[in-house]
């Protein structure tokens, strides 16, 4: 399946990629900005491609082929952005992008368990070198500690009773596929709540993979080490797709402003037009914040 790429048109237009300039990519996928952003950065200009997970990089070294030694690419967290560029002497920084969502290709083909549409192993992680799954968290967690973790990650108003389901089920048998833990979920929601536009797992699924990625807490790690690699009077641009990471992104915006470091170039996140919505879905829930460093 082929990943789109969200708001393509309002990232170049408010991260303006000149000629010769050098761009950090940190969630650089399949290469879908990626590409956008070398034809805007040539003839010279470099772009540093970080993500955590193998096939992504696999597949942007399929897309960028054509762009030879003008990309690098690292199979790395991009909580670890400072490492990543001072290993590679890449440099100076004038754009950094990240795109927080995860791909069209890791929901339908990687399976990983991401999906609550597909009966897959209850994986969710990004990284072969991540020890914690999905199944873990499942299967070994304290029923208190479930219920945090869709409370805080999910925001599922449910939380208690899909922990306690959870509890109840793997006292039978171990807790291994999505369809099972839909399952799960179905039996301890209400039926009014299994009829909703929203499928009713989908705040469970999105709390799971946050906490098997430890998602939020290496974006709070990552985006000061970003500003500090950035040059001055370049851009960040930052897309998340759910309120607990736009969260994130805002305070530390208002932080960095704050204190005199960025300037914002937006004061309220852009979100897609509703004609990228109807051509790509998971674009409903995207908003871009963009700010330039003093």
């Amino acid at each position: 399946m082929v990943h789109i790429p969200v708001l393509q048109k309002e990232v170049l237009d408010l991260l303006n990629p000149k000629p010769n300039e050098n761009c950090v990519d940190c969630t650089v996928n399949g290469g879908g900005h990626a590409v956008l952003i070398l034809e805007r950065i040539s003839p010279n200009g470099k772009l540093l491609g970080i993500d955590w997970s193998p096939d992504a990089i696999q597949n942007c070294k399929i897309t960028t082929e054509k762009f030879g030694p003008r990309i690098i690419l690292a199979c790395k967290n991009f909580s670890n952005i400072d490492k990543v560029v001072e290993k590679e002497k890449f440099g100076p920084v004038s754009i950094i992008l990240f795109d927080l969502g995860f791909s069209s290709w890791q929901v339908e083909d990687g399976g990983k368990g991401f999906s609550f549409l597909r009966d897959e192993p209850l994986d969710m992680r990004y990284s072969p070198e991540n020890n914690l799954t999905a199944r873990e968290i499942v299967n070994n967690y304290l029923e208190s500690e479930l219920q945090g973790i869709l409370e805080d990650y999910g925001q599922e108003r449910f939380a208690k009773k899909i922990a306690k389901g959870i509890i109840g089920a793997r006292e039978k048998q171990p807790i291994k596929t999505t369809f099972q833990l839909v399952d799960i979920i179905k039996r301890a929601v209400p039926s009014n709540y299994q009829r909703q536009k929203i499928h009713f797992g989908t705040r469970t699924f999105q709390a799971i993979r946050i906490a098997v990625n430890n998602e939020l807490d290496n974006l709070k790690i990552a985006l000061p080490k970003a500003l500090d690699i950035l040059s001055s009077g370049g851009r960040i641009a930052i897309i998340s797709f759910h309120s607990l990471e736009d969260k994130i992104v805002k305070e530390f915006f208002k932080d960095s402003k704050s204190k005199n470091n960025i300037e914002l170039l937006n004061r309220k996140p852009i979100q897609a037009s509703f004609n990228e919505i109807h051509d790509n879905k998971r674009a409903r829930s995207a908003k871009l914040r963009v700010a330039i460093k003093k």
